[in-house]
């Protein structure tokens, strides 16, 4: 969706910024928070809603904890290490990877006079790539913090090989059943911009191991991509990465980009499907189910047409427990492929002054409301 406005904070918030900033060290009383070692990941955000709980953390504005009754919805970051494999991040303005961190703003996209190359910082040398947009190492700037909702903005200024100017947020507002992330941005700058976003989180059932569940995506296409997992053309799914029906997730091992099919809808047959954001058309990602019949769902919005399924075997888990390094299932909604600002694919090409808005979300699903859409 398309919004003229720049958004402004939610009239909600009671929290002056710097007093939130303050006190949001989860579980730091005044006195501890000036001895406690500072959050690798930034000043944290504790949300509760009903027996929902979240913590969210200021630089890359990344998805710490998230639990529904007691169940965990996504694996966490600790407060004293950096996200593990960028779990939780928020990802801006692109998505995933740019070939050689290179790429070619064209004329008829920009307005320019003729097409410019341009060279973004080598920021994932492994795949010779600039990977994941550029706030994961940002702190972002409380806007508002209610005991629900946090909004956090950071600005994306021109630098190497990004000669634009945009302004970022991200409210994460947190409901009983799970979490609803809204992404807007607005064009600050003087030109026409590009822009994509994505997210990084693992995704869990409670203490299911990662390994047992069910894991489906409603996708017929995968991207087909090179020795540098740059896309080189669209495929219709193959056995071994059809997720149509559901697929344990440890049989897998995927780094694979789906194009969520439109037909593949919201879930129709819940209720509260309208629970999930402000448009009526977001529909399910994608699903991972428990032997009991819970679940956790991924939904998004219209825009974030792709999602990007990694399934590491060597995810570490700092607070230890059964699987303290193992199997896990990285969703990340995107609306954009990689490379992207070299193909054009999902892009959104802002004027001087324009916003864009969209959200996508997290939710538990009790036994009991077993089904697919």
């Amino acid at each position: 969706m398309t919004d003229a406005r720049v958004p402004s904070p939610h009239p909600d918030s009671a929290v002056p910024a710097a007093a939130a900033a303050t006190s949001a060290l989860v579980g730091a009383s005044p006195v501890a928070a000036l001895t406690a070692p500072a959050p690798l990941s930034g000043p944290r955000f504790e949300l509760r809603s009903g027996d929902a709980r979240a913590v969210i953390g200021s630089v890359a504005a990344v998805l710490c904890e998230l639990e529904v009754d007691g169940q965990a919805l996504t694996e966490t970051v600790p407060i004293d290490g950096l996200p593990p494999q960028g779990c939780g991040i928020v990802l801006a303005p692109w998505p995933n990877r740019v070939r050689g961190a290179r790429w070619t703003l064209r004329a008829a996209d920009s307005g320019a006079a003729a097409d410019a190359e341009l060279e973004l910082d080598l920021t994932d040398p492994k795949w010779n790539a600039a990977s994941h947009g550029l706030l994961r190492n940002t702190a972002y700037r409380l806007v508002a913090h209610t005991p629900s909702t946090v909004e956090l903005a950071a600005l994306i200024p021109p630098q190497h090989g990004w000669p634009f100017r945009l302004e970022t947020r991200v409210r994460y507002a947190l409901e009983p059943d799970g979490l609803v992330v809204t992404h807007h941005v607005t064009n600050a700058g003087a030109t026409r911009a590009p822009w994509a976003v994505g997210a990084h989180p693992y995704l869990r059932v409670g203490g299911t191991p990662v390994a047992d569940l069910e894991l489906r995506v409603p996708a017929g296409v995968a991207l087909e991509v090179d020795a540098t997992l740059i896309p080189v053309g669209a495929r219709t799914v193959g056995a071994e990465e059809d997720l149509r029906e559901g697929r344990r997730v440890g049989d897998l091992d995927l780094n694979t980009a789906f194009a969520v099919d439109a037909a593949g809808g919201p879930a129709a047959d819940d209720d509260d499907a309208g629970s999930r954001g402000d448009a009526g058309d977001a529909r399910e990602i994608a699903r991972l189910t428990a032997p009991d019949g819970a679940a956790t769902q991924l939904w998004g919005d219209p825009p974030f047409r792709w999602v990007q399924v990694f399934t590491p075997g060597d995810f570490p888990r700092p607070l230890g427990g059964p699987e303290p390094t193992g199997k896990a299932v990285a969703l990340e909604p995107m609306t954009a492929p990689a490379n992207a600002l070299n193909s054009g694919e999902g892009l959104v090409w802002l004027e001087p002054g324009a916003s864009w808005s969209a959200s996508w979300g997290i939710r538990r699903i009790a036994a009991a409301e077993k089904r697919h859409p």
